[in-house]
């Protein structure tokens, strides 16, 4: 499977990259291409066939590649968005209802699902990799060192409220008494991360500990 993949999407990304859609994916597709490509669908369901695998990537690839560039605004993850549709079009096949809509609805179902995801991460990634000096109230280690300790007792008692991430750093700083070196290397994170959801974290807290106690 890995092979036929790496095959597909070679041959699938040159011919993206070469090739102009001549429709557009919310075209009308002719009843006859239709039934091409749910053919080619069916027989990868039922036999893992490649040939027929190989057509379908032919296919769709370009128009996902596309749509990508379109909403991802890289071309890096616009490939990753070809290769994980057109992954789980190999692997789902047998799901295809043709009595619920047309293969190209499924697919590009599919594929804005996976777009979605990873707009999604990227958006995560850009919160959780903040700069140092983004939350000036906390710019000096003694700022977190010298709390009051009844003060962080009722921090820690919301701490579960935090996203995963940053309530990961909260309690490895906090509970487990780890350094922000000892935490980085533990979790195979950079420091500047670790410093950014500890901030946030703490910034989070800060507003729910006004919302109980004011």
């Amino acid at each position: 499977m890995q092979n036929i993949q790496s095959q597909c999407c070679q041959s699938g990304y040159d011919k993206a990259y070469n090739r102009q859609n001549k429709h557009s994916m919310d075209d009308n597709k002719p009843d006859t291409l239709l039934t091409e490509l749910t053919a080619h669908l069916v027989n990868v369901a039922n036999n893992c066939d490649k040939s027929a695998y190989a057509e379908l990537f032919s296919y769709f690839a370009p128009k996902i590649l596309n749509f990508g560039n379109q909403k991802l605004a890289s071309q890096g993850l616009a490939m990753d968005l070809v290769q994980e549709t057109m992954t789980t079009v190999w692997t789902k096949a047998h799901l295809f209802d043709a009595d619920k809509g047309a293969i190209t609805t499924w697919v590009f179902t599919i594929m804005r699902n996976r777009c979605f995801d990873m707009l999604r991460k990227v958006q995560h990634n850009k919160e959780d990799t903040f700069g140092d000096d983004i939350w000036p109230v906390f710019e000096t280690p003694e700022a977190t060192e010298h709390e009051d300790h009844i003060l962080t007792a009722k921090l820690l008692k919301h701490v579960d409220a935090l996203p995963p991430l940053q309530r990961q750093v909260v309690k490895g700083i906090y509970l487990q008494e780890l350094s922000q070196q000892e935490l980085s290397s533990k979790l195979s994170v950079p420091l500047g991360t670790i410093k950014s959801r500890l901030r946030l974290g703490l910034v989070k807290l800060r507003s729910i500990l006004e919302k109980h106690y004011d």
